[in-house]
């Protein structure tokens, strides 16, 4: 069986645990508040940062210098057969480009993956990868099999502050100011790797109902379901409650989001994620090597 090492960034909330056992390599992205610079979860913690951002307006993010990349490169190809890397979608971050760039400049043949998407849904194409590894499947069937990953996964967002949206560059000011004046809240979604809006919605209550009458439309193919939140857990509990009701048999699981999506999203951000059920993207009984290790997939 040939090394694969894997390479990711903060944005996918892999566990360094796991990482540190698997040979999963993270580059954090930057945050930046007040002109002071932050490695996400390395120099800053989540809640760390929510405090510096109620308190500062300059907040911003930035992806990682390619020079992190390049040396992380110029190691790995002396250690590892082949690399596989999967970052956050490259509509909303230059890190993938910038990854890619690096690994041509070290002279290293990386299977690069635009996820598309972050958080939640990266996990799972790494830690199901792993496993697709460790059952004997080479680079290339990994890849197909992380790309149908990205072909059933959906992942819906309810922005907490639409002043947020317009200060990273999402939201125009004649939407932000319609917004405001009309109390508006918005459901987007990830589509082809872009944020798009979905809906506009006068309350909070009737946008959380569409979210959940969207995800029951594929919750007969579902076997898992993360609700991700910007330190928001009192609506995750209310938005896991509704999804238990709905389907007992679903698993469900809450995530803290990492801090870049606050930048962009706000305090207070909620979201759910999910991956249809195929037999190409999911961890089949026979094949179960790292059951206590992936318990969330079983």
């Amino acid at each position: 069986m040939k090394s694969i090492a894997w390479v990711t960034d903060s944005t996918s909330t892999i566990d360094s645990e796991f990482a540190m056992n698997n040979h999963v390599y993270i580059v954090p992205l930057r945050l930046i508040v007040n002109n002071e610079c932050y490695k996400e979860n390395i120099e800053i913690s989540a809640d760390q940062f929510y405090d510096k951002m109620r308190q500062n307006d300059k907040v911003g993010s930035s992806q990682p210098p390619i020079g992190e990349f390049l040396e992380l490169y110029e190691r790995l190809k002396e250690e590892y057969d082949e690399i596989i890397a999967i970052h956050c979608s490259s509509e909303l971050s230059g890190t993938f480009h910038t990854s890619m760039q690096a690994a041509e400049i070290a002279g290293v043949a990386v299977i690069g993956i635009d996820s598309k998407v972050g958080a939640y849904p990266i996990r799972e194409m790494i830690m199901r990868g792993v496993h697709w590894q460790q059952a004997g499947y080479s680079a290339l069937e990994i890849r197909s099999r992380i790309e149908n990953i990205i072909e059933e996964m959906s992942f819906y967002l309810i922005p907490a502050s639409l002043s947020q949206l317009h200060r990273s560059g999402r939201l125009s000011g004649s939407q932000l100011v319609l917004g405001q004046l009309m109390r508006i809240h918005l459901l987007l979604k990830f589509d082809e790797g872009k944020i798009i809006v979905v809906d506009k919605i006068r309350t909070f209550k009737k946008t959380k109902q569409k979210l959940l009458e969207t995800l029951r439309q594929d919750i007969l193919r579902i076997q898992n379901i993360c609700i991700m939140h910007a330190n928001n857990m009192e609506e995750a509990l209310s938005l896991e409650s509704a999804i238990q009701e709905m389907s007992p048999s679903v698993h469900t699981e809450i995530m803290t989001f990492v801090p870049v999506v606050g930048v962009h999203m706000g305090e207070g951000t909620l979201a759910l994620s999910w991956i249809k059920h195929t037999a190409m993207n999911s961890i089949t009984v026979q094949d179960k090597v790292l059951e206590p290790e992936l318990g969330a997939l079983s």
